[in-house]
């Protein structure tokens, strides 16, 4: 679809409203992606928005790699093993996504927005093993549970580092900081898996991704800035975020009562 000069301009400003969340609470912020792209920007395909969504996050996320990697947060082989499967599973679940009306697949995607909000309000353990190694023992859990990820990333076009960080925590007992970071290679992975599937259908506006990434790192670094002076209320700022995905998601709901009615039915 062709798109006008002020729709890219709102595309610019969404990704500046993802990179900042993403900069100032961390994980979940891309959740936003999607719901972004179809109501403010206006596109009106669905997959069309996923797809373009799946390879913004995807390069948001390889560029967040490159930090972590300088400060060594990364379990290479627990990541690398976890990202194999999950390639696998975003293949599946980015090919069962596509056949899915669009309709139907914004209002199952708003249903992950609420869960996605509950997980943010739970909060995460930060203890664990920081010695934890790739073994005979952790591999078939990494296995499992990547591909399982990879699944549910492909079949919205989310980076999935929401399920990700806790699905490496639990397979590994790793702590946050290194599951964080280890999660990016699976994020990564998975958007590039998912945009590549999408762009052969034609469903990737590589324009509006273009300027929706360059928004996100400006707001990215807005965002990180920002999160540091307020990382005290740590808490309170995954309570606003998670609100408003309660809202956002409310919205979609809303937006898409007939087609939950037709998955019903």
């Amino acid at each position: 679809m062709d798109l006008s000069l002020l729709q890219y301009a709102l595309g610019a400003a969404a990704g500046s409203l993802v990179g900042f969340s993403l900069g100032l609470v961390g994980g979940g912020g891309s959740i936003l992606a999607v719901p972004l792209i179809v109501y403010l920007v206006g596109v009106k395909e669905p997959h069309l928005a996923i797809g373009t969504s799946a390879l913004a996050v995807a390069a948001n996320a390889a560029l967040n790699l490159i930090t972590h990697a300088r400060h060594g947060t990364i379990k290479w082989k627990i990541a690398g093993l976890f990202a194999v499967a999950g390639v696998v599973g975003a293949l599946l679940g980015s090919t069962l996504g596509k056949a899915v009306d669009g309709q139907k697949l914004l209002a199952l995607f708003a249903v992950l927005m609420v869960v996605v909000g509950i997980l943010m309000l739970r909060g995460r353990r930060g203890d664990g093993d920081p010695d934890v190694t790739l073994t005979v023992g952790n591999a078939p859990k990494l296995v499992v549970t990547g591909t399982a990820t990879g699944i549910l990333s492909g079949f919205f076009g989310i980076g999935g580092g929401f399920l990700i960080v806790p699905s490496l925590m639990y397979a590994t007992r790793m702590p946050i900081f290194y599951a964080v970071g280890s999660s990016l290679v699976g994020v990564t992975a998975f958007g590039l898996t998912t945009a590549a599937n999408y762009a052969l259908s034609g469903w990737v506006d590589w324009p509006l991704a273009g300027v929706f990434i360059g928004g996100g790192l400006v707001g990215g670094l807005i965002g990180a800035g920002l999160g540091k002076t307020l990382s005290t209320h740590k808490g309170a700022l995954n309570t606003v975020f998670a609100t408003l995905i309660f809202v956002v998601a409310a919205y979609m709901l809303y937006r898409s009562a007939g087609a939950l009615g037709m998955i019903g039915g």
